[in-house]
């Protein structure tokens, strides 16, 4: 399979680049091996200074790089480029944060005086060399998130990024490079999805991480369990958005459009699963089918499309089996539910849609719906709507709307997900730890739980 950027809203093919021969993957790994004996030895002070450095030079990159990520996988420029400024401040974050969030940890005398030590304390050491396998619909982001905490932990990173965005990925391996990281601190390997076991499998790799498909999560876990090596893994997500009676019920609908929309519906967290009690479920309705269909889909390097093409042809094919399916079944498509006349001949666009009537027997009921497409649902009550967020496969995130604080209480202690979001849409943010349960996967990103899940957990147990 090429290597090739190809802009999903034409369909025409911009660059192709050749798949790095196995003397090249050796070199590189070697030369990761050799960076990080030298790297995990430098002081947080030092690598700040770089971080800073690469967060620097990527705002000033940002207009630029927007429009390049925009032509490799189709999301609007303007949200392009809030991507990249998302990247510099969580840069930011941790060059500025990481000391603390990684500084030893010393328990009370007290704990530990029947343990016969006279001080003891627990530190964060790096691991070493870490294999991140990411994906093209946050092509900066996901990978950054990953990148900003593990250097700063001491750690170096190899990148074998989606093959569809590989003008990104070399940009990225550009930035840390020009930023003044030693060499082989950050490599990006243009290598197919096959040559990704034999890399994870290598001494050299301790660990990895990988946001992706669920099937690509069994394959990397998989091998990397059979070798012993650390995983993170952050897989796909079906995440409920619950509206009740107290809710600004105008308010929800509102933001339920940007929420499934955002990245033209390609994101894990995009609110997917529209569960309304039934008192407010009209309301609902009316305010969310009108504002999916007021939204613009078009050139998503012009500045006022709201919605720009699915990444691929075959998403978008995916995309139309999955509403097929259910409207056969007896689903009701409330609005869109087909490709833009406008872009009939061209691209991979398909409409903003809003399904309703939709069964537990419905492939759409249990499968995600990358892109553009929002399943709604009428509950009569509390307990109905957690039984129905719940019913997935899925667990990375949830959406409440209520003002009742006992509704909230509940929610939180029964949502099976990662993040509950109330009276807001999800999202992601240095501070706070991103995530999944279930099928979404395991471990976590960002905060200091996401920085501390690449280090050696030492513990120094000093006696007389």
């Amino acid at each position: 399979m090429p290597i090739a950027t190809v802009n999903p809203a034409n369909g025409e093919t911009l660059k192709t680049y050749e798949a790095l021969s196995p003397e090249e993957i050796e070199r590189r790994l070697a030369l990761a091996a050799r960076a990080f004996d030298s790297y995990r030895t430098t002081t947080f002070f030092d690598r700040a200074r770089l971080l800073q450095r690469a967060a620097d030079l990527l705002e000033a990159d940002a207009p630029d790089i927007a429009r390049v990520m925009t032509t490799e996988m189709g999301k609007p420029v303007a949200a392009a480029r809030a991507e990249a400024l998302k990247c510099v401040k969580t840069m930011r974050w941790y060059a500025e944060h990481a000391s603390r969030l990684l500084a030893d940890e010393h328990p009370a005398e007290s704990d530990v005086t029947d343990s016969g030590a006279v001080r003891a304390h627990v530190r964060y050491r790096p691991l070493g060399p870490v294999l991140a396998v990411m994906p093209w619909n946050f092509p900066l982001w996901q990978v950054v998130r990953f990148a900003a905490p593990a250097l700063m932990a001491g750690n170096v990173g190899l990148l074998k990024h989606a093959s569809n965005v590989p003008q990104m990925a070399l940009y990225l391996e550009d930035l840390f490079h020009r930023a003044g990281f030693p060499e082989g601190c950050f490599q990006t390997l243009l290598i197919g999805s096959g040559a990704v076991e034999g890399i994870l499998r290598d001494e050299r790799v301790v660990a990895a991480t990988l946001t992706g498909s669920e099937p690509a999560g069994r394959s990397v876990a998989s091998i990397a369990g059979d070798e012993v090596k650390k995983t993170v893994l952050e897989l796909g997500g079906s995440d409920p958005y619950v509206v009740l009676p107290s809710a600004d019920v105008a308010k929800a609908a509102k933001t339920a459009v940007t929420a499934r929309v955002q990245n033209n519906g390609q994101s894990c967290i995009a609110a997917k699963r529209f569960i309304v009690h039934e008192s407010v479920f009209e309301e609902f309705r009316e305010v969310f089918v009108s504002g999916m269909r007021e939204l613009r889909v078009g050139d998503p390097l012009d500045e006022g499309t709201d919605v720009g093409p699915l990444s691929s042809e075959q998403g978008r094919t995916d995309l139309e089996e999955l509403v097929d399916d259910a409207v056969e079944s007896g689903a009701t498509v409330l609005c869109g539910g087909q490709r833009p006349k406008d872009f009939a001949d061209r691209g991979w666009f398909y409409e903003p849609t809003v399904i309703a009537d939709v069964t537990p027997e419905m492939r759409i009921h249990q499968e995600e719906t990358f892109g553009p497409v929002a399943t709604l649902y009428r509950v009569a009550d509390l307990d109905e709507a957690i039984a129905v967020a719940n019913d997935t496969p899925f667990g990375l995130s949830s959406n409440l709307w209520t003002r009742d604080e006992d509704e909230i209480e509940r929610f939180v202690r029964d949502s099976q997900a990662g993040g509950v979001f109330v009276n807001g849409m999800t999202a992601s943010h240095p501070a706070l730890p991103f995530g999944g349960a279930k099928r979404s996967g395991y471990g976590r990103e960002l905060s200091d739980q996401g920085i501390k899940e690449f280090c050696n957990i030492t513990t120094v147990w000093i006696g007389a």
